[in-house]
């Protein structure tokens, strides 16, 4: 695969001890694979439409935010790097996914990639983003005595190949408590609870992703939580993918209510 000289990812060092990350917002496939690919991969239908735009409120507050500029089709940053299942009994693209969320191919027959070049595309995607998550992290941890972790997606509402039924619109992901401190987990449930517009639960169908799982230690000061949420929220599920203008502005005070309610946090010491 190309190499490229420009960054994989690029990352806005904030002034608060918070870390917004946006692992599958990128939409950019190198031309080569994209060659490679079923002609429907070119709109990259399964990003997570347009969470840089609804979170980049979080700058001005003073977070830190990652964001990658290469699709999940080139590799999925939220997956572990042995491609282990995070997930028992349901379907799941991987880490270098060869379907698309509706279960139907991604590539061309023949064109799936091998493990050379998985385990390129692990050096040249995935780690430049998790050496620059975890620098960051340590950072903030540094600078303020603990770190904070909101990793942010978005997805369709019913994908039967992954889920039955409908999801909640908001799907907070704590790994069943154990990614933050039990005290974080109730404060953001209760920004949730506030609100009558949006439906919602915690540790459902979505717990939390490999980044979650894996920076989330809140015994060492660092605390992860997720949150998927659903596209209908902001935006018509279907092409072009468009921001909704009138759903987003209902969408963004209960994001603007998260976000502070992980700043306003603070650890039972302090």
């Amino acid at each position: 695969m190309t190499s490229t000289a420009e960054p994989v990812c690029a990352l806005h060092r904030g002034r608060t001890p918070l870390l917004v990350s946006l692992p599958q917002c990128g939409t950019e496939i190198p031309p080569e694979l994209q060659a490679r690919l079923v002609p429907r991969a070119q709109a990259v239908e399964d990003t997570d439409w347009h969470v840089a735009e609804l979170y980049a409120f979080a700058r001005e507050l003073g977070a830190s935010m990652l964001m990658p500029r290469f699709s999940r089709y080139v590799i999925d940053l939220n997956r572990p790097p042995d491609d282990a299942r995070m997930y028992t009994g349901v379907n799941g693209t991987g880490l270098c996914p060869e379907r698309f969320f509706s279960g139907d191919l991604l590539y061309r027959a023949g064109q799936a990639p091998d493990a050379a070049e998985l385990a390129q595309r692990l050096r040249m995607y995935w780690h430049p983003y998790h050496d620059a998550l975890c620098d960051e992290l340590t950072r903030l941890k540094n600078a303020h005595g603990y770190a904070l972790l909101l990793d942010a997606h978005s997805i369709k509402s019913e994908l039967p190949w992954l889920f039955a039924g409908q999801l909640p619109d908001l799907n907070l992901g704590t790994v069943d408590g154990t990614s933050c401190a039990p005290a974080l987990r109730t404060a953001l449930q209760h920004v949730f609870e506030a609100q009558r517009n949006f439906t919602h639960v915690a540790d459902g169908r979505f717990k939390g992703g490999y980044i979650v799982r894996k920076y989330g230690r809140p015994q060492e000061r660092v605390h992860a939580v997720q949150l998927e949420m659903c596209w209908s929220c902001y935006m018509p599920e279907a092409p072009p993918f468009r921001l909704d203008p009138a759903r987003s502005m209902r969408l963004a005070p209960l994001l603007q209510s998260l976000v502070q309610g992980l700043l306003d946090w603070r650890l039972p010491d302090e």
